[in-house]
């Protein structure tokens, strides 16, 4: 089994750290398995280099983002402890598949004062059994997260392990039917005294996907958790109304140890009413009626409700939720296709607290309702994809508001709304410009250049920009100019798109935007759209803070802007999957000026030969996932990647004729944290590994 475990900070994804470090200068030590053995595993400093005290290597690494810190932590034995403060180590999660590798370094993490682990490939054999005795030694009182995904664990092991874990907080058992199948888990009384010791802290349980799940067993286990505040059924074969192992409506029977039942998830909410305040039952089969007998459990006062895919739900059945639970906070309805934009307006009027709604895929909502939506001032977050009726016009006139009385978004995510044109985007960047972090305008084909100059000119702390299948962008959109005589073509080569002059500065390239409009905007008319045309406004380069940018499938762009504008040092997500006329130059650009990434995407990129990539990959030493499905490469540039990109964890060679299966085969015997390569011919074999 191969080694491969992941730190995790809060919501930030940073690299993998490795067990050796790659080939470089800056490569002075061997990363550890486990912090109790680090001391031995660096090199020691040179006696000539000035020893800064440990606090101020703690300050300086403070200005660092999670990934630069975790790259100078590798550097030397000093920076490393610093790297190791306190104030660094908050929600610090690490992720690891069960391995003879997995012992030591949970020992080593005995020395932490909390820490979290997502521990995967679990079974029934000693390894795994010695591993879980491991964790609870080592770790019990210092556990605050538990999650066992892709696991097969015996009833035996968990039950020897969750009596000592006597500080967790949240307990993961998503699939984990090898728990649950026999029926038999927690049957003693025991076994429950000693679990309900450990876990009466326990405030979030998720039970996801649990195909045998039934009162039984669920009456056991909640009752071991007295304290719970989220709970998650997502998946769960619940039976709202209707017995089918009896023929008979749910209720009837005490408590079932076939299924389960709505009335026993309803008991539960009753006894913990005043704690919890989470309840996820997205992919269920739940009821209009269902829902109503939830929402009017005496004394719960949910915060945050998950009901994706439940496509029984009605409008109706919205409105009698809203008026039990007005202190929704979060609220995710995506998928739920009967929903109108009734529920829009009942959701604007009866939820004065929503910070968090989803409401994508929920076909037959209109452009009603969305004005008064955007009037709740406490909105931070709007998902609205493939919302096909969507066009922004009523979105405009919410957030035109005075301040006090509109939304401050955060994120706002729009893909797949066709009928959202540049004037709803000129407008929406305009009223959202100071707060706005996230966009998705993926394959809003009605989107031009003038709305990514207006994305580049007025959301500049923009984090997340995705753009994918915005098939009218083109290059000048990205440099931000409007298209004239100023640019010139090579009359002695092939035109390959424009080529500027040394005046394009003159042009307002790179330069603060000026704004078109004084006063605070409006609907946008014609006439402003025209105004904003003769104005040079910024290039997509403004957006300095970018973590994340899609530009897959918008076919018009080429070298002349890629190479020019993708440099962003902190960008860690790149796609520019499906651009037909991007070359080794724009991959060459991207590398020199990106070494952040951790992920990129060049699928389906004809022109990106084997010498881009030779070039390019020994400055992406930090990619973990790299697509380059159809593309002309051969087995020297796997040879490569297992040179320079030694963290790599998914790889796609998919219909690259050129590579073999050897080539493949070799690539994970000398790539430790390589965890599935995507080996797909033209003819639809698969060889994925």
């Amino acid at each position: 089994m191969r080694r491969s475990f992941r730190w995790s900070y809060g919501a930030e994804q940073p690299p993998t750290l490795p067990p050796t470090l790659p080939p470089g200068p800056q490569a002075e030590c061997q990363t550890a398995e486990g912090h109790s053995e680090m001391e031995g595993s660096h090199e020691q400093e040179s006696p000539e280099a000035p020893k800064l005290p440990l606090e101020i290597l703690v300050y300086v690494l403070g200005f660092l983002p999670t990934s630069d810190r975790k790259e100078a932590s590798l550097v030397c034995r000093s920076w490393y402890f610093a790297s190791q403060d306190s104030c660094f180590q908050k929600n610090v999660m690490f992720c690891f598949p069960a391995s003879a590798a997995s012992l030591e370094l949970v020992r080593g993490l005995g020395q932490r004062s909390r820490c979290s682990l997502v521990i995967s490939q679990l079974d029934g054999f000693s390894l795994s059994k010695s591993l879980l005795i491991e964790v609870g030694l080592c770790l019990g009182s210092r556990l605050d997260s538990l999650a066992l995904p892709g696991s097969s664990v015996s009833e035996a092991s968990l039950l020897a392990l969750l009596p000592r874990l006597t500080s967790l907080r949240r307990l993961d058992l998503r699939g984990l039917d090898s728990l649950f199948m026999s029926g038999a888990f927690l049957s003693r009384e025991e076994h429950r005294l000693q679990v309900r010791s450990a876990l009466s802290g326990l405030e979030e349980l998720d039970l996801s996907d649990l195909r045998y799940l039934s009162d039984l067993t669920f009456n056991r286990l909640t009752g071991c958790t007295p304290r719970l505040r989220r709970l998650s059924l997502a998946g769960c074969h619940i039976a709202f109304e209707f017995d089918p192992y009896r023929g008979c409506p749910v209720g009837t029977v005490e408590v079932s140890s076939a299924l389960l039942s709505l009335r026993n998830v309803r008991k539960l909410l009753m006894k913990q009413n005043t704690t919890i305040v989470a309840l996820d039952l997205s992919r269920t089969a739940i009821t209009p009626e269902s829902l109503r007998t939830i929402a009017q459990v005496e004394g719960l006062a949910l915060e945050e409700l998950c009901l994706q895919s439940c496509k029984e739900l009605t409008d109706y059945s919205v409105e009698v939720l809203l008026k039990h639970q007005p202190s929704l906070q979060r609220l995710d309805i995506s998928g739920c296709t009967e929903l109108t934009s009734r529920s829009v307006v009942a959701i604007a009027r009866g939820l004065s607290s929503l910070t968090h709604l989803s409401l994508s895929r929920a076909w037959r909502i209109t452009e009603t309702g969305l004005a008064d939506l955007l009037s709740v001032s406490s909105l931070k977050s709007v998902d609205l994809s493939e919302c096909l009726n969507i066009g922004g016009t009523e979105m405009v006139k919410g957030l035109s508001r005075c301040d006090a009385e509109r939304a401050q978004l955060e994120t706002l995510h729009l893909r797949s709304c066709a009928y959202v044109r540049d004037e709803a985007v000129l407008a929406l960047t305009q009223l959202v410009g100071s707060t706005l972090l996230q966009l998705d305008l993926t394959a809003c084909v009605n989107v031009t250049d003038l709305s990514v100059r207006a994305i580049a000119s007025y959301l500049q702390g923009l984090v997340v920009l995705r753009l994918g299948g915005c098939k009218e962008v083109t290059d000048w959109g990205l440099l931000g100019i409007v298209e004239n005589r100023t640019c010139e073509l090579d009359e002695e080569k092939e035109d390959h798109g424009p080529r500027f002059t040394r005046t394009f500065g003159n042009m307002g390239f790179f330069k603060p935007p000026h704004l078109p409009f004084e006063d605070r905007p409006k609907l946008v008319t014609q006439d402003h759209l025209e105004h904003f045309k003769q104005e040079a406004g910024a290039s997509l380069l403004a957006l300095s803070r970018l973590r994340e940018l899609n530009l897959s499938a918008c076919c018009k762009l080429t070298d002349s802007s890629v190479a020019q504008v993708v440099r962003y040092p902190d960008l860690q997500h790149l796609s520019l999957s499906m651009l037909p006329e991007v070359t080794d130059a724009s991959l060459w650009a991207v590398a020199r000026h990106c070494r952040s990434l951790t992920s990129l995407d060049l699928s389906h990129c004809a022109l990106i030969s084997e010498l881009g990539l030779a070039q390019a990959l020994p400055h992406l030493c930090r990619l973990q996932h790299l697509c380059l499905a159809a593309c002309n490469i051969t087995d020297k540039s796997l040879f490569l990647l297992a040179q320079h990109c030694k963290r790599l964890k998914t790889l796609d060679v998919s219909k690259c004729s050129r590579v073999s299966a050897t080539m493949v085969d070799r690539l994970h015997s000398q790539m430790p944290f390589l965890e599935t390569v995507q080996y797909r011919l033209h003819n639809g074999t698969d060889f994925t590994l």
